[in-house]
């Protein structure tokens, strides 16, 4: 039982927790991310013999080393099957745009977003550990505007789980807007902050800082802050690798880029030993990303809105993770960065540091014209139809390929996040019309909502959650 991966805070508070421990608490107590004191891996001949699996019995064999002993293979195998069964036949299909270069559509779940692989996992692997301990919790997230509807989908109806998702007020799209609001159950609640992403994933982590309310509320997260969130997003990097030829040949990977969470699955996937030779970060006009691979400083600027609201962000969490393994896991390292951002909206790291992630990493910025012309293009001489953000990612493998980063002998792989219907206006902007919207996405569209306008008040907020949450 105790050689299990366990789990530190980046800060350096919080030490080898259990998988159970770290997915209830969400949020280290110190503040910090939490990270596997080691990383699994995987040899050339593991990945060859996991060519043929299904997804859901890929997703098994790559959570496994995570998870175990506290499910069971037989759960954790049920899990994934009861997860992936209702993503379609092939639950993350790959289109081949040209000769080596791949879309991968990660909008086959029911609220039509890539967030929908962690957190239809996340949901049950919650209700297991509740279960197993009878207790409640309180999950509270923030949503650029996938993750939010992802997650009243997953754990609406949960009788041992109160939700409450925090959207930044007229700064998601209408479509993703309504994925949250139509929900009508009771411990389940849409509340627009009158504010933008950063400001709303502030009162989040403010939210959980508070240890008196955490603890009294028994207050878990569900943004990519959880690792345990993080962790199925790793499973479609493997499964569409091991596609495109893999283990026998490196892959390079675009990924639209907003919080980091997402590429960041990519890198651990790196980590466990899948071939990957690049790893391309797309980002729109809130490129604090785009800059910090440029010169090593991570320097925050106001939100800029986007024709891909859900890249909005000047604040990416998830980064403290890769800052975590880039300062060689020196907690006080990351603590100074992470406070000196907090207070000046600032840090850096040293160009000796920057050489080395860059030997893994390159970063675009993509305009909203550029974004325009992408989706155009892409429909004109693909007949294939990209939405904003994922246009994003695939106008930075046009970039790489232009600038000799990365060659077209090399199997690319561009991550399609969202379904264009759930940005029908800009792709309307963009080629002169709208996508078809999925059946049961009209019906959606058709419903009342059922939402709450707030101001950023962390006590407001702290006062809300204590009278609604069922006791």
């Amino acid at each position: 039982m105790d050689d299990y991966i366990k789990y530190s805070s980046t800060r350096g508070g919080d030490q080898s927790l259990s998988y159970e421990e770290v997915l209830l608490a969400g949020l280290a107590r110190d503040g910090g991310l939490f990270m596997p004191e080691k990383w699994p891996s995987f040899s050339h001949s593991d990945l060859k013999l996991m060519k043929g699996l299904s997804y859901s019995n890929l997703a098994s064999e790559i959570l496994k080393p995570f998870i175990l002993p506290f499910l069971s293979e037989d759960d954790l195998s049920n899990i994934c099957q009861d997860t992936y069964s209702s993503f379609g036949k092939d639950v993350a299909p790959l289109k081949e745009l040209k000769e080596n270069t791949y879309i991968l559509e990660l909008f086959h779940g029911p609220t039509l977003a890539f967030k929908d692989y962690a957190m239809q996992f996340l949901s049950k692997a919650f209700n297991i550990a509740l279960e197993k301990k009878g207790k409640r919790a309180v999950i509270l997230g923030a949503t650029s505007g996938d993750t939010g509807s992802a997650a009243l989908e997953a754990f609406k109806g949960k009788e041992n789980v109160d939700i409450f998702i925090l959207f930044p007020n007229k700064r998601v799209s209408e479509v993703q807007q309504k994925q949250m609001t139509w929900i009508n159950e009771e411990g389940a609640h849409a509340l627009s902050v009158k504010t933008d992403f950063d400001g709303c994933q502030a009162i989040v982590k403010d939210c959980f800082e508070d240890l008196n309310f955490k603890d009294r509320t028994s207050l878990s997260a569900i943004n990519s802050i959880n690792w345990v969130r993080l962790l199925p997003q790793i499973v479609y990097y493997f499964y569409s690798a091991l596609r495109v030829g893999s283990p026998e040949k490196e892959v390079v990977f675009s990924v639209p880029t907003g919080n980091f969470g997402n590429i960041l699955a990519g890198w651990i996937a790196k980590k466990m030993g899948l071939p990957i030779s690049r790893l391309i970060c797309g980002s729109n006009q809130n490129d604090i990303l785009t800059r910090f691979f440029a010169n090593g400083t991570m320097k925050r600027k106001n939100v800029s809105p986007s024709y891909s609201p859900s890249m909005d962000i000047q604040v990416s969490s998830n980064f403290e993770r890769l800052l975590f393994e880039i300062n060689g896991r020196n907690t006080n390292s990351v603590k100074k960065q992470m406070y000196d951002f907090k207070v000046n909206g600032y840090f850096e790291i040293n160009q000796d540091q920057l050489k080395k992630i860059n030997r893994s990493f390159s970063a675009f910025m993509i305009s909203d014209n550029n974004t325009l012309d992408i989706i155009k293009n892409t429909y004109i001489d693909h007949e294939y139809m990209l939405d904003p953000h994922s246009a994003i990612g695939y106008g930075a493998v046009q970039k790489a390929v232009e600038q000799k980063i990365i060659s077209n002998d090399t199997p690319i792989i561009s991550l399609a996040c969202a379904h264009p219907a759930k940005f029908p206006q800009v792709i309307k902007k963009s080629i002169g019309i709208l996508p078809k919207f999925p059946i049961h996405l009209n019906h959606i569209m058709n419903q009342k909502e059922n939402f709450k306008i707030i101001q950023p008040d962390l006590k407001d907020l702290q006062k809300y959650i204590t009278r609604k949450m069922r006791k």
